[in-house]
This record gives C-alpha cells, sequence and structure tokens, in this order.
C-alpha cells in the first residue's frame, strides 16, 4: 500500500455504534484521513416506531465524528433499500422461504453505496465496523476473505457475497480485535452512543415483529391452506405460508401425540408438511446465486467447510459446482437439521471463505 496522501483517505459507514466508531479511531490513528458516511435506511414506521429511531441513527453517528474529529455526512439510500431488500424480504417470505436480508443488503446495498460515494469523492478505501479479515495475495494479485480473529463475533458469513473489486478497496479494522478490546478503546475515547443496545434482529423493523410487518407489506395475505403430514393427511389448517419456517414447532395449531415440526412448505400447492424431528434432517443441498471470492468456482469437487445458518457450526462437506458456477450440491459428512430454503450457505477452508450461495432445495435420502 502506497504511503501518499492521497492513498491514505478512506471513507468509513459510520452507525453511531462502537464497532464503526472504533473503526473510525483506529485508521485515524493510522494516518488515514477518515470520512464518515451514514446510510439513511429505509425502516418501517408501522408498529410501535420510535419516531425518533432514524434521527437517533443520525445523531449518534454525528456525535461520534464530531469526538473524533473527522468529517461526516450523511447519504439517503432509503429507496435503494426499500426496492432491493425490503422488497427482497417480502417476496422471498411470500415464496416460502426463510431469508436473510443482511447478506443481501451488505452486497447490493451497504457497499455498493460506499464504494460509489468513494469513487465520488475520489476516495481509494471503504472500511466498515465488521468483525472479518481481508488478504491480499500479491503473487495472485487476488484479495482474500477470512473468518475474525474474535470467533464469537465474526461476520464473515454475511460478507460471502463480496467480489474480487469489492474486497480490493476495503478495510476491516477490527478483524484482529475481541469486543471486549473494542469496548474499551470506545470508553477510552469517549465515543458517544457506547451504552446503546446491539441490533440482533433485522434493522428495518425497530419493533422486531416481522410478521405483522409482513402483514402490512403485503407478504401475508391471510391465504388460509392446510397442514399435512409427510403422507399428506390434512392435520390441520395454516394461517399463511409466510407464518411459517422449516424446524417450526410451535404456532403450528394441531395435536399429536409426537412433537411435529415444520418439515418443508409447499408454496404451489399452499401446503405446510410436517413430521417428526428425524424428517428434518438433511444429507445435503442444493443451492443458487452461487458466488466465489475467487471470481470462478473450482475445477473439482472441493473438501469445505459450510455453514448453512449465521449461527451454525461449520460441518465438513463436500462442494460440488454445478452448470457455469451459479448453482452448486453440497454433501455434508453428516446430516444436518432444518436446512432452511432462502437461507445461506457459506463455504470454508480452515479461516478462508471460499464463497456461498441461497439454498434452494435440502437433499434427503440417497444422494
Amino acid at each position: 500500500m502506497a504511503n501518499n496522501k492521497q492513498n491514505k483517505k478512506v471513507l468509513v459507514a459510520m452507525s453511531g455504534g462502537i464497532d464503526s466508531s472504533v473503526t473510525a479511531l483506529l485508521l485515524k490513528e493510522q494516518g488515514y484521513r477518515v470520512t464518515g458516511v451514514t446510510m439513511k435506511l429505509w425502516v418501517d414506521r408501522g408498529g410501535s416506531f420510535d419516531p425518533n429511531y432514524v434521527q437517533s441513527i443520525i445523531r449518534d453517528a454525528k456525535k461520534a465524528a464530531e469526538t473524533l474529529d473527522v468529517e461526516h455526512y450523511v447519504v439517503d439510500a432509503e429507496g435503494q433499500f426499500f426496492r432491493q431488500v425490503v422488497n427482497n424480504f417480502t417476496a422471498v417470505y411470500g415464496s416460502g422461504k426463510t431469508p436473510n436480508p443482511c447478506v443481501i443488503c451488505n452486497h447490493i446495498v451497504k457497499f455498493a453505496v460506499l464504494l460509489a460515494e468513494a469513487n465520488r469523492l475520489r476516495i481509494p478505501w471503504v472500511a466498515t465496523g465488521h468483525y472479518a479479515r481481508v488478504g491480499r495475495d500479491s503473487e495472485k494479485s487476488k484479495v482474500r476473505l477470512y473468518k475474525a480473529a474474535d470467533s464469537s463475533k465474526d461476520q464473515s458469513y454475511m460478507l460471502y457475497r463480496l467480489t474480487q473489486i469489492e474486497l480490493a478497496a476495503t478495510l476491516f479494522p477490527l478483524g484482529m480485535l475481541t469486543k471486549d478490546k473494542v469496548k474499551l478503546m470506545a470508553e477510552k475515547t469517549g465515543i458517544y452512543g457506547i451504552d446503546r443496545p446491539e441490533s440482533q434482529e433485522i434493522c428495518f423493523i425497530p419493533d422486531n415483529d416481522y410478521r405483522a410487518f409482513l402483514e402490512r407489506q403485503g407478504a401475508i395475505k391471510g391465504d388460509e391452506g392446510n397442514i399435512v403430514d409427510l403422507q399428506g393427511n390434512v392435520l390441520g389448517r395454516h394461517q399463511g405460508i409466510a407464518n411459517y419456517t422449516v424446524g417450526q414447532r410451535k404456532g403450528l395449531g394441531i395435536t399429536s401425540p409426537h412433537p411435529l415440526y415444520v418439515s418443508h412448505i409447499d408454496c404451489i400447492k399452499n401446503l405446510i408438511v410436517v413430521g417428526a424431528e428425524e424428517d428434518l434432517y438433511s444429507r445435503g443441498l442444493i443451492a443458487g446465486e452461487m458466488n466465489y471470492i475467487a471470481g470462478s468456482p473450482p475445477e473439482d469437487p472441493l473438501n469445505v467447510e459450510v455453514k448453512i445458518r449465521y449461527r451454525a457450526k461449520p460441518v465438513p462437506a463436500i462442494l460440488y459446482p454445478e452448470g457455469k458456477g451459479e448453482k452448486a450440491k453440497i454433501i455434508f459428512s453428516e446430516q444436518q437439521k432444518a436446512v432452511t430454503p432462502g437461507q445461506s450457505a457459506v463455504l470454508y477452508s480452515d479461516d478462508e471463505v471460499i464463497g456461498g450461495g441461497i439454498i434452494d432445495t435440502p437433499l434427503t435420502g440417497q444422494v
């Protein structure tokens, strides 16, 4: 990395929280000229919405920038966020799948906006407060994505859709730090807003009642249908497929001598199919919308570890790229429970992120 003043400029995504504020702090200490940007994203204003919610985020970010004595501005990304993230979220739920909006947002909104703004301002670097690491392989002219040093905070799963172009311009200063260390740095610096609780739910649904949100958005239309067992026997009625997800046990409204779980959702026939716990296990999966960090899929089957949801533990598997690389078959070493269409399957080799895709179909039986 060159050390001239032009190359030491960085655009930092600032949300007003600890992580993004300490990101700006660290880069400033490393000699970068930091500009902070806060994205004004769309939020649901129904339910128990606090009218001060959006302004409080902007206020905290501005205050943190003032404390750090860095430039700061706000960019309006509400329309883009609603079109590309919220609409996708409601559409995927309405199709009987369970999306992860953060995965979509990071790629097609947050990093897209960051890089566009950096290009407009002629700033060569962007940075976020994600707990992940970037490695630069000068010999192969490739950029690699790695897990964070703090495994309890690792967010590399959420970033697997990033490409060589995006990662080549990205810095993750928190990648080698623990959350406790970051908190201590924030307290020592007096960064405003360090006591604000971290959001663990969907950012654009402040009251966390996503089912009510889906109803307001028209994804839940009250189209009742049958709940059936694996043999097709009708056991009860459901209140709309968007109310259910694979692996769900509670709220089915049916009685049985043994526990029943949502095994899969048939959107075409408007059915919720339930089975015993052992019926939730899959030997593998088919994923679509594959992205490989290196830019292309491996030529041969590859031994990997795969996470089938954000909080899941990685498990050994074999990756079989299909077609031109846009799809893949992934076979687990041991059967996995509740493989959920709409979630992401993210592939690792040790600490390196190979890539991933959106789960389309769990594979049961012999594959």
